[in-house]
């Protein structure tokens, strides 16, 4: 009877707090999010074969990386491409909760460059500011792959070049309010899952960079829930006993 008495306080307790929880997850849920991006790239990772890595753009919104293949002068018809490059252009934007909308628009140039003188990840800083009711401005963490191909092939999409967003840095959280949003990068396609683009060699491609608001709940909602799934267990067991 005594543990019957505490379940029933706790449950008590967990339906006050998750109907005020509740509430707050209503409002949360009738917000709409405006305000401007920017961003800028940061140190790249080279990868196992990129021997010496050149880039440059650190801390701007244009990114190049790899030698460009100087062509000989005795060579006829060669073409000298440049590095290749991403540019980063941020928009303003207004999105309600939950609802995919358009945070940035990316270019994408791929050049010939050196073997060995590329990059396989680079960082970008994704800056929101925030306009009323939320006021503030956040710096959100994401990571590019880029897949460069050797240019072996007599096919021009065999030598195309990739641009990935690295799905497990694809969001990152911030508060509003005392309640806790999470903006994830949904990918280059407001309509289905699409984390990568490509440019044809000495092509470029230009696309939009989708994102999404979500709500996080709150741990404490969470954890009524497993206490209500406890309570009636027991309960249960209780109910069953003969005395």
């Amino acid at each position: 009877m005594k543990l019957n008495f505490v379940f029933a306080t706790a449950i008590s307790s967990f339906f006050v707090s998750a109907t005020t929880g509740l509430g707050f997850s209503g409002q949360a849920d009738a917000l709409t999010f405006s305000g401007i991006s920017s961003g800028t790239w940061g140190v790249p990772t080279p990868g196992s074969v990129d021997t010496n890595p050149v880039y440059t753009g650190v801390g701007s919104n244009l990114f190049t990386w790899g030698d460009p293949n100087i062509c000989p002068y005795t060579l006829i018809g060669c073409t000298v491409t440049g590095s290749n490059k991403l540019t980063f252009n941020g928009n303003s934007f207004s999105a309600d909760i939950n609802s995919v909308f358009k945070i940035a628009e990316l270019t994408y140039f791929n050049g010939t460059v050196i073997q060995g003188t590329s990059v396989q990840y680079v960082p970008l800083n994704l800056n929101v500011s925030f306009g009323p009711p939320v006021g503030t401005s956040q710096v959100f963490d994401f990571n590019l792959l880029l897949v460069n191909t050797p240019n072996d092939s007599t096919d021009p999409e065999t030598n195309a070049d990739f641009v990935f967003i690295d799905p497990s840095l694809s969001n990152q959280s911030f508060t509003f309010q005392g309640n806790k949003y999470t903006l994830e990068l949904t990918g280059f396609n407001p309509n289905v899952p699409q984390m990568n683009i490509k440019a044809l060699e000495g092509g470029t491609t230009t696309t939009a960079i989708y994102a999404e608001i979500k709500n996080i709940p709150e741990p404490s909602l969470v954890a009524g829930l497993s206490l209500l799934g406890l309570y009636l267990i027991s309960r249960k067991n209780i109910l069953g006993k003969k005395y």
